[in-house]
């Protein structure tokens, strides 16, 4: 997995996440990333992963510990995408969709 930082518009920091977000790979950096954006980064985060193919268990416990610093910083935390399948399908089965706020792109996640 990487990821990546970038503040866009005004004040709004992308996390961009590429490859497979599991226990292998990613989790724990994107855990860290989501914990440094929410002490103070910006305004709004926007998480892509709309070039994720797979995530488990151990990526969506990285969303979730993310979404938890960010409400206690009072940072909304946006999800872009489109989604895989197998990613909608991880937040479905799990009963996490009402969780996050998802949006189609990161673009419309950026200006809303």
């Amino acid at each position: 997995m990487g990821s990546f930082l970038e503040t866009v518009g005004d004040g709004v920091v992308l996390v961009r996440v590429r490859g497979d977000l599991d226990g292998w790979a990613g989790s724990a950096e994107l855990a860290e990333a989501l914990t440094t954006v929410a002490d103070g980064r910006g305004r709004r985060t926007v998480v892509d992963l709309s070039s994720v193919d797979f995530a488990d268990s151990s990526g969506l416990h990285a969303l979730l510990h993310g979404l938890r610093k960010h409400d206690s910083a009072g940072v909304p935390l946006v999800v872009a995408g489109p989604l895989s399948v197998q990613v909608r399908r991880l937040f479905e089965v799990t009963g996490t969709l009402g969780a996050f706020r998802f949006v189609n792109d990161v673009a419309a996640a950026i200006t809303e």
